[in-house]
């Protein structure tokens, strides 16, 4: 496979993919080039020579430049690959052998949760693995969004959990404002603008005296449950489905929550 050409090959400056690629980036961070510069600890000078296409980018700038800006990782590969340098990431099945570790950590990990829900999704939300505990958000949900699950859709969707949601504009502005961040600058995905089609609003209030935004849902008795969402991630995988995995995990916010979820 031939890489692409690198910027300032044959071109100068009139090969700008890598440059404008971190343009974009760099805009959607709400990075002046002097902020990028501080944060990557380069020169002004320097941020604004690679953007323009005056000065090509080794590799170990452009995988300092994409960690200045939290690049997530498969957007990493996508700036290497527009500097016409190989991807720093290759990409594995969840299924495949070699990710045999991450699959025991995975089940370790939900194991540890229960009675708590808590999924392993994919970098689409797709789910891959549930621990027992959440089947109490799960109950009442739709047979056709079970067939092949995906988080936010089963979230959000009229005939998911949203009717039992009891602050859906709040839990929808924080779920699709976190799809949009990671979506990438210029992108949309068709689950994002699925999601943004149904019904039910964004409350963009925000609470700064709390702690972080509860999901409030009733269980199908009627019982109020609050929780708190928490994400765990590989920090250091080396394979793009490994380091797109998240286990989402949903912690009891008060007393009556823990109580209504021990085993009896």
């Amino acid at each position: 496979m031939a890489w692409p050409r690198r910027l300032g090959d044959a071109g100068g400056m009139g090969s700008t993919a890598f440059g404008d690629l971190l343009r974009d980036w760099r805009r959607q961070r709400r990075l002046s080039q002097l902020d990028l510069a501080l944060e990557a600890d380069v020169s002004a000078r320097h941020v604004s020579f690679v953007e323009s296409g005056r000065s090509t980018p080794s590799r170990a700038m452009v995988l300092r430049l994409a960690d200045a800006l939290a690049v997530p990782a498969r957007e990493q590969n996508h700036l290497l690959l527009a500097a016409g340098l190989a991807p720093a990431y290759a990409e594995r099945s969840f299924d495949d052998p070699a990710m045999a570790a991450v699959r025991a950590g995975v089940d370790r990990v939900l194991a540890t949760y229960d009675p708590y829900p808590c999924l392993a999704v994919n970098r689409n939300w797709d789910v891959l693995q549930i621990n027992s505990g959440t089947a109490v958000l799960l109950e009442g949900v739709a047979r056709h969004l079970l067939e092949t699950p995906n988080a936010l859709r089963i979230t959000l969707h009229p005939d998911g959990l949203a009717p039992r949601i009891r602050n859906l504009a709040q839990w929808r502005h924080h779920v699709l404002s976190r799809l949009r961040r990671e979506a990438g600058p210029g992108r949309r995905s068709g689950l994002l603008a699925e999601l943004e089609s149904y019904p039910g609003g964004e409350d963009v209030s925000t609470d700064l005296g709390g702690v972080a935004v509860p999901l409030e849902v009733d269980r199908l008795d009627g019982l109020p449950l609050t929780f708190l969402s928490m994400v765990t991630t590989f920090g250091t995988a080396l394979d793009l489905t490994a380091a797109e995995l998240s286990l989402e995990a949903f912690l009891p916010a008060d007393e009556t929550t823990a109580e209504a979820l021990r085993p009896m």
